[in-house]
């Protein structure tokens, strides 16, 4: 009798609707999608002990940024380490571990809350956390894929659009947890904390506990592969280890790294760019509800993107994010100058949904160059660039612009060279999109050599 968490355990008995496995991936990625929605924690953490106004001894907002940086770090080493775990041990089990870290990490980060020693925050939110939101952002994904080989591009798109929605859930929640156990004593953060561990550790069990995995050699019924095989799709495999060694991988990481870089940047610094390019015209309140709109195109574009790869193709996809991005991007000064914010707006909309897009369309980019039997540990790996693109984004928009003050620029033009930068960026982005072609044949598992790797037994095992 297999154990309740092993990979045997939960292969989809004959029946079984591939249509629910969505649902129990998007009840982990609309948990860890909160990560982008931990800023509004900021302005109550400066005042933990003041309350009404940030005390002597109150944390600094400069040291708050580093909760967020370090779950950005630990996501994409986690992703990568744990990858080829999730590939041995199956989803439920990853699954399983991700809610206890990233429902753990709240109740770390409450206590160091409570006991005002920031360090706890670090290791809570930042390192524990983190670890559940690498080991959560991916276990679904390959699942997903596998369940939906007709459309892999829609499968991963349904999955990453909840992480994307998760802020537009997460953001509201807390400040409204916030508001009722504000009091005389406190601003309301530990104690949102303790709850909002407690709702994201249950929702995201429910996904551990609903996630199936299709039985060995499954097909949609009425679906058979196309005999006449796109180039860039393989129905080949390549091993986790082996995928390493090819260029494919690092021009993917390459790719994936550029894209995020030149968007991340950006969208956290929205709301004061906007104010800045448009002083006098946009209020505080105006500029909230712009970055509502880019986390709204953020989410749309995971789904639209990744579903049109399925046919426009993964490669083409990517041409369109590098070669149209960079135009946008060179835009965007001549519509500040010019005043045109419909313009301006319109412009970082589809940035945004782009940004979004390729987070979505990449685990399906994988899957068809090196295969579906690992693309879980694989995507896994290449979210390293992900961690490295959430310094180099933020540092090129930050220092640039201090930099650019510092020379006795207008903060209404600080933002332009940074977006001519980017656009340089997304270039450099499709050189190394146009240079992927298919993984050699040397580098392809032959048929006998995953037979006892991935696990995989016939259907009816499950504990349905």
């Amino acid at each position: 009798m297999p154990g309740f968490f092993s990979k045997q355990r939960i292969i989809a008995r004959p029946g079984y609707s591939r249509w629910l496995a969505p649902p129990a991936a998007l009840s982990v990625h609309l948990c860890i999608g909160q990560a982008y929605a931990f800023s509004v924690f900021n302005d109550p953490l400066t005042r933990i002990i003041g309350i009404s106004a940030s005390a002597t001894d109150d944390w600094k907002l400069t040291e708050l940024g580093w909760i967020f940086s370090l779950a950005i770090v630990f996501l994409g080493l986690s992703a990568a380490f744990g990858g080829k775990w999730l590939e041995k041990v199956g989803p439920r089990l990853t699954m399983f571990v991700a809610a206890c870290c990233f429902g753990g990490g709240f109740f770390i980060a409450a206590l160091g809350v409570k006991l005002h020693q920031i360090g706890l925050l670090y290791l809570g939110y930042g390192v524990i956390g983190g670890i559940g939101l690498g080991l959560g952002y991916v276990s679904p994904v390959s699942t997903l894929i596998k369940w939906f080989p007709d459309r892999r591009g829609m499968a991963t798109g349904m999955a990453i659009m909840g992480f994307g929605g998760g802020a537009m859930i997460g953001a509201p929640l807390s400040v409204w947890l916030m508001d009722q156990f504000r009091s005389a004593t406190s601003v309301g953060v530990m104690e949102t904390f303790w709850v909002m561990g407690g709702l994201y550790f249950c929702s995201m069990l429910i996904g551990a506990l609903a996630i199936r995995i299709p039985p060995s050699g499954w097909l949609p019924e009425g679906w058979t592969p196309p005999v006449v095989a796109n180039k860039m799709i393989t129905d080949k495999h390549v091993h986790i280890d082996q995928a390493l060694k090819t260029p494919q991988f690092y021009l993917l990481w390459l790719v994936l790294c550029l894209n995020v870089s030149a968007g991340i940047g950006v969208l956290g610094q929205a709301s004061v760019m906007i104010q800045e390019m448009f002083k006098g015209s946009v209020t505080p309140a105006a500029a909230a509800g712009f970055v509502g709109l880019l986390s709204l195109f953020n989410m749309g574009g995971r789904f639209f993107w990744s579903s049109a790869s399925d046919y426009l193709g993964r490669k083409h996809t990517y041409m369109i994010f590098f070669a149209v991005g960079a135009v946008l991007y060179a835009t965007i000064p001549t519509m500040g100058m010019a005043g045109n914010m419909a313009m301006f707006v319109l412009l970082y909309a589809l940035i945004m949904s782009m940004y979004g897009g390729g987070f979505s369309t990449i685990p399906a980019y994988l899957a068809d160059i090196f295969g579906t039997r690992f693309v879980g540990g694989i995507h896994g790996r290449l979210l390293t660039a992900w961690s490295t693109a959430g310094v180099l984004g933020p540092v090129l928009v930050n220092y640039l612009r201090e930099y650019q003050i510092g020379q006795g620029v207008a903060k209404a033009e600080a933002y332009n060279m940074t977006m001519y930068i980017m656009a340089g960026l997304l270039l450099a982005g499709f050189a190394a999109n146009l240079a992927i072609r298919p993984v050699h044949e040397k580098h392809h598992m032959k048929h006998g050599d995953f037979d006892e790797l991935d696990g995989i037994y016939p259907a009816g095992d499950a504990d349905h």
